[in-house]
């Protein structure tokens, strides 16, 4: 999984009716195994090591980077 910062991390839920949790990766901690820090939309942040299948990115666009500082 090519992850950078910036990116949008997208984790489905392990429970059937349970809403799916969304982020910002703030920063890539390890390539491999893959664990980075991830700001969360309700304000959290956490370390996840994020499993083939339950995740999914979407990558930032070269905008989105400059906006960020």
């Amino acid at each position: 999984m090519d992850v950078k910062q910036g990116n949008r991390l997208v984790i489905e839920s392990e429970r059937v009716g349970q809403p799916q949790r969304a982020g910002t990766v703030e920063e890539v901690l390890s390539a491999e195994p893959l664990r980075v820090r991830v700001r969360w939309e309700n304000g959290s942040e956490s370390t996840v090591t994020p499993q083939a299948g339950a995740a999914s990115v979407k990558h930032a666009t070269a905008s989105a980077h400059a906006s960020r500082g």
